[in-house]
């Protein structure tokens, strides 16, 4: 398959022209022609993943994360150790942020949610005209320790425990999804009116801000709440009959 059609079919299908993001979202390293094969997929473009990548042979490697955060002044130091083994490698890479974020189907908080089993969902955090997160109700309320037990059984936290500030009600019914670095939408899901919020990483002013809320707040890594949607990703390359693999690398944060 042509690296062009694949580009294409992801930037459409994400809208990735359709976001203001600090990130460059689409192909950020590679010929815009080349034949391709085989795809890794993984949260992060990191030297760690990209090594993985080229070591297995991929023509292609799609992130999450990137390497181009708001254009590229000069290819030194990290991005130099990042970007040089994709070239000398000939593995092309391309990585769509915020729009992967939002996505109501492909997308990390959709993923999210879909685990949560919520059901009405609607669109939660706009940013710029756009959101990237969603909200609705769970199917049977949650109390805060049923939502800590699912998310560590299910998510790859790298180890860590699952963080509830619980200030909420008893019941958690209504819920807003953020992943990632979604702690500073407390307010917006405050003002929603939700019982919990669940996001990735959390600050210091979260704490504060859930309790004189009244919100529960469920932090439950960053990496663990990112995976959903390059393995959706994923899972449309393998319908292209494209070999492909998941190069998992949780942090834990």
């Amino acid at each position: 398959m042509d690296l062009s059609d694949i580009v294409s079919e992801f930037d459409e299908r994400l809208r990735v022209d359709d976001y203001a993001d600090g990130a460059t979202n689409g192909l950020q390293v590679g010929p815009r022609e080349r034949d391709v094969e085989r795809v890794a997929f993984a949260v992060d473009a990191v030297v760690e993943t990209i090594d993985e990548a080229v070591e297995w042979g991929a023509d292609l490697l799609v992130t999450h994360h990137g390497v181009v955060w708001g254009g590229l002044d000069a290819v030194t130091g990290r991005e130099y150790e990042r970007i040089q083994p994709l070239i000398d490698g000939e593995c092309a890479l391309y990585a769509a942020h915020l729009p992967l974020d939002g996505h109501p189907e492909l997308g990390n908080a959709a993923g999210l949610a879909d685990l949560l089993e919520l059901e009405d969902r609607e669109p939660f955090a706009e940013d710029s005209g756009e959101h990237t997160g969603t909200r609705g109700t769970a199917a049977e309320a949650y109390s805060a320790d049923e939502l800590r037990e699912l998310l560590e059984s299910e998510l790859d936290t790298g180890g860590q425990d699952v963080r509830v500030l619980d200030f909420g009600p008893a019941d958690l019914e209504d819920v807003a999804v953020l992943t990632g670095g979604g702690a500073d939408w407390i307010r917006e899901a405050e003002a929603a009116g939700v019982d919990a919020f669940v996001t990735g990483e959390g600050k210091q002013m979260v704490y504060h801000e859930a309790r004189e809320a009244g919100v529960t707040v469920v932090l439950a890594g960053h990496y663990a709440t990112e995976t959903f949607g390059v393995r959706r990703l994923q899972s449309i390359a393998d319908e292209w009959g494209l070999e492909t693999t998941f190069l998992d690398h949780p942090t834990g944060l």
